[in-house]
């Protein structure tokens, strides 16, 4: 295979595992909580403080998964994930008290770390360098999906099964389905790497090694800011349309949420190819709080709604995109794993509390303050991203 062509299989395949972690890891969450926080007689702010405590933890361990990326390959390291994130939905499930339950829940949270974009895109790194940048437009493209795949599966699930069955059906999802996926990919990971000459075709970085330190700091500011943002708003997504008076309704309008992903990722692999990813993170940057105030402006209007889940939804899968293309583009594929852990670290770290601090906002200033404080931080990563755009000048 040449250095320039997709592996496509482990496209497809990835695409299968990232819709599956992310709904079963991620997306899940706000669906199941007011019913984990009645059975641990807790209040809902609570349970999403468990939730940004075991997000916080996750962050910390993320440098060290980074070096494992580089060290045994991200394909053996997503295997292990993959037995790990179903253990920990199997604790969660079976946890007798909120001590185990939260313990639990932070196992989730790095063995989220293990299987989703970070480990995937180091995978695809590490199988074509040269090929890296459009495939993981391809794999986000694939795993747009997960947001609307999996907050109805789970609403369905949740309907005839308690919280805790709902996560045991999930644990077989991982341990049956991205398991052995993984272990797939892992087993193939050198055939690949011979096959696209992995030495010969290394990604040189287009930051000047004497602005590297300035430039990564600004870079892992601009994630974390719009990682903050996109947080904070995907938990609370439909209680939060919910208070804002849409209703019934609010359901239908997320839905909307993960098509709009797969558009703006779509409409990059077609028309994007020649725009950078420094210019493709500023538009990204600008989506993301342009969809919040677009909601607050237009609230409780469901055309308004809408809106915002479209806008918000394509800069949220841009996001995804420059959040694996950018570290590629400004600092080269070398150690790529490793830097990918550090970024995945200081993202976690700070967009770790949204989900609680932004639960705890609306209750005590309100939605709507809340949203507007959530809008001018999303705002700042176009100053941030723009000033990494000077830095290449």
């Amino acid at each position: 295979m040449p250095p320039e062509r997709v592996p496509v299989i482990a496209i497809l395949l990835l695409g299968i595992t990232q819709n599956i972690g992310y709904g079963t890891l991620y997306y899940s969450f706000s669906i199941l909580a007011p019913d984990m926080a009645s059975h641990f007689a807790l209040s809902p702010e609570w349970i999403f403080a468990a939730l940004s405590a075991a997000l916080l933890i996750g962050g910390l361990t993320a440098p060290w998964l980074g070096r494992l990326f580089d060290l045994l390959g991200a394909g053996r390291v997503m295997t292990m994930g993959s037995a790990v994130a179903a253990a920990a939905l199997m604790a969660c499930a079976y946890a007798p008290n909120r001590t185990s339950y939260v313990a639990a829940l932070i196992a989730v949270e790095v063995a989220a770390n293990l299987v989703q974009y970070g480990a995937a895109f180091a995978l695809l790194v590490q199988l074509q360098p040269q090929a890296a940048s459009r495939s993981i437009t391809y794999l986000t493209l694939i795993a747009g999906f997960a947001s609307t795949l999996f907050w109805p599966i789970t609403t369905a699930l949740h309907a005839h099964m308690s919280w805790q069955q709902v996560y045991l059906v999930f644990a077989c999802l991982n341990l049956l389905l991205c398991l052995p996926i993984h272990a797939w990919l892992a087993r193939n990971a050198s055939r690949y790497r011979a096959a696209g000459r992995q030495a010969a075709a290394r990604i040189e970085g287009a930051l000047p090694a004497a602005r590297r330190k300035l430039g990564f700091l600004l870079m892992v500011s601009g994630f974390s800011l719009m990682s903050l943002v996109s947080s904070a708003v995907l938990v609370h997504m439909v209680p939060l349309l919910s208070g804002l008076g849409l209703g019934a309704t609010a359901a239908v309008v997320g839905t909307l949420f993960g098509p709009s992903q797969v558009a703006s990722r779509l409409i990059n692999m077609v028309l994007g190819r020649n725009v950078k990813a420094t210019h493709l993170a500023l538009i990204a940057a600008g989506l993301i709080p342009a969809g919040v105030v677009v909601l607050l402006l237009t609230a409780p209007s469901v055309p308004g709604a809408m809106l915002f889940a479209v806008i918000f939804g394509m800069g949220n899968g841009l996001l995804s995109i420059v959040s694996g293309s950018l570290p590629l583009y400004l600092f080269g594929s070398d150690g790529y794993g490793q830097l990918q852990g550090k970024t995945m670290a200081a993202r976690l770290i700070l967009s770790a509390l949204a989900p609680f601090v932004l639960a705890l906002a609306m209750s005590g200033i309100g939605i709507t303050a809340s949203l507007a404080i959530t809008a001018v931080l999303g705002g700042l990563a176009i100053i941030v991203f723009g000033q990494i755009a000077r830095l290449l000048r």
